[in-house]
């Protein structure tokens, strides 16, 4: 492997796939620059999903395509091999007699999957593989998530009072989001929000909060909206039956479809690795999880997570929900107005 191999080049590259988040999912990011006798002529990254790829994008830009022939391509991940919704890059490289090709990692997807470089090299393209491997499998960790483990990647989130409580007591029946984290942060999550494909909650907290799950506070695309319910709901009775996202509805048994909401029958929705399968049916790459208390433990105790961030307040509560516990070490944190975010990584 060439990971120690620091080409400014695949970095911009990586800078440039960066642009496509939120935009391209269930397809990875992808960024691509040409460069010609040590300086980059073309610059491309995946857009939008069925969009052109990023190599594409590159070699389209370039004034004069006789310098092709004389130049480098970089690409973040594997140039494709095959028909999807568009034609494979690898084989627009070599109809522009572009000769050597530098690639940041393999394309887990099972139509590529080492097919592109060996399509490449079979043709007698230079092809160079690995370079900074760690980082463009780190920007598509999702996809890589999706395809080898067959599940989405799973991000789990919360807001907890400084004193560990992340909800009021419910015992009164009070409804009503309670508002731990600062707005600012709050702006933050709707950010998250964007870069995902999916957010869950459960029953519960569907019930007590009745939260919209958008993207309201900031530009991007509202994620699919998921909620875990073993009984019958009518999902139009809440903010989620809104027609301002999709939301689907995982049961044990109804299936059906109601304007934007779709109900899909789901083997046992208290069972994680049973709900996961399920949403990499849907094709969905990743889940925001945001709720509540059961739901996260439940994540936590089955180990299928990948990633969670923790929005400590600097302010008390005094008595209430319990936040869930972590038993890994957290990587780092930062502050965000009143407000402290610890990051933590399953390696398992």
């Amino acid at each position: 492997m060439h990971d120690i191999l620091d080409s400014p080049f695949m970095r911009r590259a990586l800078e440039l796939a960066a642009l496509g988040e939120g935009h391209v999912a269930p397809n990875p990011l992808v960024g691509c620059v040409i460069v010609y006798q040590g300086e980059i002529i073309a610059e491309g990254y995946h857009a939008r999903y069925g969009g052109h790829h990023a190599e594409v994008n590159a070699i389209e830009s370039v004034e004069n395509s006789e310098l092709l022939k004389d130049s480098t391509l970089y690409v973040t991940l594997e140039p494709c091999a095959h028909h999807g919704k568009t034609p494979p890059c690898a084989n627009l490289i070599l109809q522009k007699g572009i000769p050597r090709v530098v690639v940041g990692c393999r394309d887990p997807f099972p139509e590529v999957n080492g097919k592109g470089i060996e399509l490449l090299r079979n043709a007698g393209v230079e092809v160079l593989t690995d370079v900074l491997f760690d980082e463009c499998r780190g920007i598509n960790r999702r996809f890589f998530t999706f395809h080898e483990k067959k599940r989405p990647y799973v991000l789990l989130k919360w807001a907890q009072s400084a004193d560990g409580f992340m909800d009021v007591d419910r015992v009164s029946g009070r409804q009503g989001s309670v508002m731990i984290s600062h707005p600012d942060t709050q702006i933050l999550v709707h950010t998250w929000r964007a870069e995902e494909a999916s957010i869950l909650i459960g029953k519960n907290t569907l019930i007590n909060d009745d939260p919209s799950l958008t993207v309201r506070r900031v530009p991007g695309k509202n994620p699919l909206r998921v909620v875990l319910s073993s009984e019958p709901l009518n999902i139009h009775a809440f903010k989620l039956g809104s027609d301002e996202a999709p939301t689907l509805v995982l049961t044990n048994d109804t299936e059906g479809q109601n304007n934007n909401v779709r109900y899909v029958a789901c083997d046992n929705v208290h069972h994680v690795a049973s709900v996961l399968h399920r949403l990499h049916r849907e094709n969905v790459l990743s889940v925001l999880v945001e709720g509540g208390s059961h739901v996260l433990k439940s994540f936590l105790e089955s180990g299928l997570w990948d990633e969670a961030r923790v929005i400590i307040s600097d302010d008390v509560l005094g008595k209430g929900l319990t936040a869930p516990t972590i038993a890994v070490a957290y990587s780092h944190e930062e502050r965000s107005a009143s407000d402290t975010i610890r990051y933590f990584y399953n390696k398992s």
